[in-house]
């Protein structure tokens, strides 16, 4: 039963980090303008991975797409590469885990595929969560690296100094998104060790070690049959209290006393 709760669980905060890392990457407002210094604007800016935005004092709001793709930042679209990447893992993992549940039965599939699928969707969640905290975090180094440049400007008195900008609120849903995410994903690893069969966990072979009732004795040896080698030692009652010579050596009857 513990099992099957901690599929489940890790299959719905899976499904949260992924629905969450979406939405994050849609939003508009990765980065919005600081009005620390000019708390009273008529344009108020924000921008996000596809496009920005101005939005005037009367609530007009015009967005703009980004139209061109070298122009942009290199980091700037590796964040968008990790953001991709980790949504098309996180919806593979998915795709993956429904099938892999313990509650859902499909045909004759055994536990242990049942298992690897598990533990396949669970290394798949957490590569997606990886993705999703790391492009967030490089956009969000890219901000404070920007913001302190222009601060820096606008106390030197430079003229034509750039807005600055902050973290906007899809910083902190991808954040919680990849958390969530990776949160799952070992939750799903956790859970494959319990659907694996305890005949296939364990393949030790046993060897069981003589019993205490079997007794061994000795009896008297077969006669050669003329197969045997030679010089295979004999023993027998002839052999136990042997003959002695006159001058008190001891001596052994040959081969040829038998025949």
């Amino acid at each position: 039963m513990s099992t099957t709760i901690c599929q489940v669980m890790g299959f719905l905060v899976s499904s949260l980090g992924v629905a969450g890392c979406i939405v994050s990457t849609a939003m508009d407002s990765w980065s919005t303008q600081d009005l620390y210094d000019n708390p009273v604007t008529a344009v108020f800016q924000y921008q996000g991975l596809w496009r920005s935005c101005v939005r005037q004092s009367s609530g007009f709001t015009e967005c703009r797409p980004y139209f061109t793709i070298l122009g942009l930042p290199a980091m700037f679209q590796a964040v968008r590469a990790l953001m991709i990447v980790g949504i098309v893992l996180g919806i593979l993992g998915l795709l993956v885990c429904i099938f892999a549940l313990k509650c859902i039965r499909i045909g004759t599939m055994e536990d242990t595929a049942k298992a690897n699928m598990t533990l396949t969707s669970g290394i798949m969640f957490i590569i997606a969560g990886l993705c999703a905290i790391t492009g967030v975090s490089v956009f969000a180094n890219m901000l404070v690296t920007n913001f302190w440049m222009s601060t820096a400007n606008m106390y030197q008195g430079m003229q034509n100094v750039q807005n600055r900008y902050t973290f906007g609120s899809a910083l902190f849903v991808g954040w919680v998104a990849g958390g969530l995410a990776l949160v799952g994903g070992i939750l799903m690893c956790l859970a494959c060790r319990g659907l694996i069969p305890e005949e296939t966990r364990y393949k030790a072979v046993s060897y069981n070690a003589s019993g205490r009732n079997i007794s061994y004795r000795t009896g008297p040896y077969k006669v050669a049959s003329g197969y045997e080698p030679e010089t295979k030692a004999r023993k027998g009652a002839g052999y136990e209290e042997a003959a002695r010579s006159e001058d008190g050596r001891r001596s052994y009857p040959s081969k040829y006393d038998y025949v």
